[in-house]
């Protein structure tokens, strides 16, 4: 598994935070009807249980909010995923269908209420470290060109910052190339159990859908 950190800098900011690993081995489907239709029960189920207005009151969504202003950030400026995803549901609107790797772990996410990263793994150089992003520091958001990721918390690798729970980035994201797959799942509010669970999840996807193996999780 790639190796994964918490800054020491953000740890300060926010000591309850707990990051979610699971690293496999996967195959890459344009679409998987299958998995598609699980999606729009899904959706439907959404719709009917949740307001627009409870979305941010959802615990994983509130935690990750409240360590977004405590390392200086608008989470109502820079959405975590999880809330971008579950309002655009609520809504009315779809999910986009980019493929099955992605498009369950979008699942998973609305799911549970995390925020959650989608990695190529090979793409990563050396360790991933999970900080607060820099004034300036560029960072290229996937369908969104440019993001200002300064205080926001933010993977670093070699390279530099390649993913936060805003938004992934292009220049690791998962593609039909892509085989070596990496979530990863963003407790703010600690959670061990809810990730946990949350991993468990993905994995029951992931080999049902992806013919995923070579599992590797924890959580850090």
């Amino acid at each position: 598994m790639v190796s994964i950190a918490i800054d020491d800098a953000l740890k300060n900011h926010c000591p309850d935070l707990k990051l979610g690993c699971l690293q496999c081995t996967v195959g890459i489907e344009k679409k998987h009807p299958e998995l598609l239709n699980l999606i729009q029960t899904s959706l439907s189920a959404i719709r009917g249980e949740l307001k627009i207005e409870d979305i941010s009151k959802l615990p994983p969504i509130a935690a990750a909010r409240k360590g977004y202003k405590k390392v200086g950030k608008d989470p109502a400026r820079y959405r975590l995923s999880a809330e971008s995803l579950l309002r655009r549901i609520v809504k009315g609107n779809n999910l986009y269908q980019i493929n099955n790797v992605v498009d369950l772990l979008n699942l998973v996410s609305i799911k549970t209420g995390i925020s959650i990263g989608g990695y190529d793994a090979e793409k990563i150089s050396g360790q991933a470290i999970f900080g607060i992003g820099k004034e300036n520091e560029p960072y290229e958001g996937i369908g969104r060109g440019a993001l200002n990721i300064h205080q926001m918390p933010v993977f670093r690798d070699e390279k530099g910052a390649f993913g936060s729970p805003t938004s992934d980035s292009a220049r690791t994201m998962v593609t039909e190339k892509t085989t070596t797959f990496l979530m990863v799942f963003f407790g703010f509010g600690g959670m061990e159990e809810k990730l946990n669970a949350a991993i468990d999840y993905a994995i029951d996807l992931l080999s049902k859908f992806t013919s995923a193996s070579d599992f590797e999780r924890k959580v850090i």
